[in-house]
């Protein structure tokens, strides 16, 4: 009997097994989508436990706490780490059948060689194992991102941020790289070369109904440097922080809806909408869509200009449990899936840009699995000369990235678009742990292919399909992204 996560974990076929060990498995990263802290890369310090790097901030275990119904102080409580450690320790040989199973596994053996089962009996002695670890310095932050062999982190970013954190990384790694230039680096020094950018994510800026939404209008005259008072102001603020973050090296926006709009207006009555909105008027649904859609069409039109690539996350239902969040605030495990169509406002949204030739590059990721089918056709509808998959379908996202959505995703993908066009798995996640993902996602994308191969429902070209799934891990990001970072290897057209 095999050991669990042995070397051909999830790879079902000899094509399978080729693929991804001889091709797929040296692949470096690219994570063109994650949560990251960039303060926390800036800052580089040691995690203060295992249960720092590994269960702080991951909505995904806390669910699984609550869903085995752990009390809160030992998931964002004032538990000790040993507390919370150990606490885990007996929930997870129970989530067996969960994706995060197999991640939880992945994650001590690849970055703590740790292959026995975390348990009860255990616990204490991998969690001494594992702390021991992090003091090194290759366990740090940095380290952690070197480690996994990633070329490129790109965060997630308000508009109104002055990306302070990615502006000392960037000075970090040019004056480290002065030094080693003139042989001053200590022995042993090694830059830390991962390029991290940032990610302009308006969310906050189209969320006209909010209560929050005054209060950011401030935020963002903050940073924007005047005063914001029309409807023409917030657009011209948005607009130069995007110019602010292109000079940083920003490459891609973000936006995530919950409700996806399509509703047109006249000038005049988008100056309305806002001035009643800073007046504290309540707005109604329709004026809502009105300003959401003008400024999101704006916002296309800039990313066009820039150069820049639009994701577009669509489908998640936010604070749901109205208690917790009163309690816990946002984004602390309790969003969920939603179920609302939305095709005839996406394609509306899409040839608003495309009438005039401004719709940047474009990726769509659904939260709905059901939906796979209408966004990987939407997509066909909407590519561009010169630029293989200029509208892409997305990876498996959120409650999705597991082996059944991955599939269902790469399916459909398959079906109604072209794979081989694909720019791959991303992370989605505040864990500097999370790389093994990719990992995963490589094995299932390998077991589907080679099954193809083996099946008879492609041809036995080993040389060939390898490509494919290199570029699928890397390559197709790296030219799709205009990232440059494989200079001096071979070179895919």
């Amino acid at each position: 009997m095999k050991p669990f996560i042995h070397e051909d974990f999830l790879l079902q076929s000899e094509e399978a097994r080729l693929l991804y060990h001889e091709y797929a498995k040296s692949m470096p990263i690219i994570d063109y989508h994650c949560h990251l802290d960039p303060k926390l890369i800036a800052d580089n310090q040691p995690f203060t436990s295992i249960t720092d790097v590994w269960l702080g901030g991951d909505h995904y275990k806390w669910r699984a706490l609550r869903t085995f119904g752990v009390e809160e102080r030992y998931i964002t409580g004032s538990a000790s780490d040993e507390e919370k450690f150990a606490k885990w320790s007996e929930v997870l040989p129970y989530t067996i059948g969960n994706p995060l199973y197999h991640w939880s596994a992945l994650e001590l053996k690849t970055y703590f060689g740790v292959e026995e089962q975390l348990q009860p009996g255990n616990w204490r002695d991998i969690y001494d194992h594992c702390n021991r670890l992090l003091a090194q310095d290759e366990f740090k932050p940095q380290g952690l991102i070197t480690r996994s062999k990633v070329k490129w982190v790109c965060t997630t970013d308000d508009p109104a941020d002055d990306l302070a954190h990615h502006a000392r990384i960037s000075a970090s790694q040019k004056q480290a790289g002065r030094e080693q230039g003139l042989g001053q680096g200590g022995q042993g020094d090694a830059v830390f070369a991962t390029r991290v950018t940032p990610t302009f994510r308006p969310d906050k800026a189209l969320q006209i109904g909010a209560d929050s939404f005054p209060d950011y209008v401030k935020q963002l005259e903050q940073a924007a440097g005047f005063t914001i008072t029309s409807y023409a102001l917030m657009e011209r603020a948005l607009l130069e922080r995007a110019d602010y973050f292109d000079q940083q090296g920003c490459l891609i926006s973000d936006h995530g809806f919950t409700h996806l709009p399509y509703a047109e207006a006249a000038p005049s009555e988008l100056e309305d909408i806002f001035n009643r909105r800073l007046n504290g008027q309540t707005l109604t649904s329709l004026e809502c869509d009105q300003y959401t859609t003008a400024l999101f069409l704006a916002l296309g039109r800039k990313y066009a200009e820039l150069g820049w690539t639009m994701q577009l996350h669509i489908g998640a239902i936010r604070n749901p449990n109205s208690r917790k969040f009163h309690e816990l605030g946002p984004d602390t495990g309790y969003d969920t899936i939603g179920d609302n169509t939305y095709a005839d406002r996406l394609y509306k949204l899409l040839d608003g840009l495309e009438r005039t030739n401004e719709l940047p590059k474009t990726i769509l990721y659904n939260l709905n699995s059901s939906q796979n089918d209408v966004l990987a056709a939407m997509v066909g509808s909407f590519q561009g000369e010169g630029i293989k998959g200029k509208v892409q379908f997305g990876s498996g996202w959120w409650y999705n990235d597991q082996k059944d959505g991955m599939l269902k995703q790469l399916t459909s993908l398959s079906n109604l678009g072209l794979l081989s066009c694909f720019v791959g798995m991303l992370t989605d996640s505040r864990s500097f742990l999370s790389y093994t993902r990719h990992e995963y996602f490589r094995r299932v994308l390998c077991n589907l292919i080679g099954g193809w191969a083996a099946n008879g429902e492609a041809p036995r070209d080993l040389p060939f399909l390898g490509q494919m799934v290199q570029d699928i891990c890397y390559y197709n990001a790296d030219r799709y992204f205009r990232l440059c970072l494989h200079a001096g290897e071979q070179q895919r057209v």
